[in-house]
Parts: C-alpha cells; structure tokens; sequence
C-alpha cells in the first residue's frame, strides 16, 4: 500500500468555464467526500494526481488548507480520446477505517498440459479492507487445473485484515478446454458440397 501527498486548493469556482481553466493549468477539479460531512471542492496538481493515480488503490495524504486528510480515490473521469484526468472523486478515510474496495486478480503457474483456456471472469475481488493496508492486488495460483476447473473466491487468498466482501462462492477463474479448428480440407469439402 503505497502513500502519496497531495497539496490542494479549495475552489470556489464551478461549472464547464471553470473546469477548463483549472485543467489549462495542469491542475485536475475533484471533490472530497464523507464521514457525513458536506463535500469539499478542491484542485489538486495534475501530474502528481496522475502519477498516484498509476498505482490500484493509492492512499492519498491531502493538504487542503493547511489541514491533512486521508482519502482514497472513488470514481476517475478521463477524457475518452486524449486520456488525461478531467474530474476525481475522493473518498476520506481515517487509519484503523474499514472500506470496500476492488483489487486485481493476478494469477501464477500453468495449466496442466493439453489445449485449455484461462477464463477470468472476474478481473477484480470486491474486498473489505482496512484504509491504511489495503492490497494492491490478490495472487492465485492456477498450477495443473485441467478443463471443468474453477477457482471460487472463497478459494482465493487474501492478506492478514482483508475480508471478502462478494460473495464467496462467486466464480472468479475457470478453465476451459479450447475448441479445435476445423482442418482447411473439412472445410472445402463442405463447401463443394454447397
């Protein structure tokens, strides 16, 4: 779990015009939120948000106004063609705080031998996790699973604090055996006989 430190603005200035503007000086709009507390609209610098942004559930330190607060980010907005950042939304959060979150499925070894295919079904585990130690992702090994297999995501396992919050017989992984191609004579003759 990695932690960054961000300085912030508050804004006071909303709408498309405004937006532009805080983007023109490579800055990003977004807006803090939670703890029942009214949302705080902030600028935050945007290469560092983009740098921070690179790593799964990064825990950002945010200085707004002289005050340090912890926040997770919740929902990012990117610019479908260009991809840079055009709105964040920040969820607070206080060390010791539990919270769902979504971490990558990775997964390690080899099928058995034979034509089989890796189907991820799901790609992320919805986990409950404490702030300051949530997981950057989850690792299962898949070492000799033959077709019909399937890894569960009670099968799956996860580090000291971190619970499921699925659920747990929800399938994340299964193997499939591949589906042979028709040779290239099978498939003219076929078409003769059309």
């Amino acid at each position: 779990m990695s932690e960054v430190k961000l300085a912030a603005e508050s804004r006071t200035e909303f709408g498309k015009g405004a937006a532009r503007r805080i983007r023109r000086e490579n800055k990003v709009p977004a807006v803090v939120y939670g703890h029942g507390g009214d949302p705080v609209h902030i600028t935050l610098p945007g290469h560092e948000l983009q740098l921070a942004l690179r790593t799964p559930n990064v825990l950002l330190t945010l200085d707004i106004d002289g005050k340090s607060q912890l926040a997770i980010p919740k929902a990012v907005q990117r610019d479908a063609i260009k991809g840079f950042l055009e709105h964040v939304d920040l969820l607070l959060v206080k060390s010791g705080e539990k919270v769902n979150v979504e971490v990558y499925v990775h997964t390690e070894g080899e099928l058995a031998p034979g034509a089989y295919l890796l189907e991820h079904v799901l790609s992320t585990l919805t986990v409950e996790a404490e702030a300051t130690h949530i997981p950057e992702s989850v690792t299962v090994s898949i070492e000799g699973l033959e077709a019909g297999a399937s890894i569960l995501a009670k099968d799956i396992p996860l580090p000291k604090g971190t619970t499921l919050a699925i659920d747990e017989d929800a399938v994340v992984l299964q193997v499939l055996a591949a589906q042979a191609e028709e040779t290239t004579d099978e498939a003219s003759d076929e078409s003769a006989e059309a």
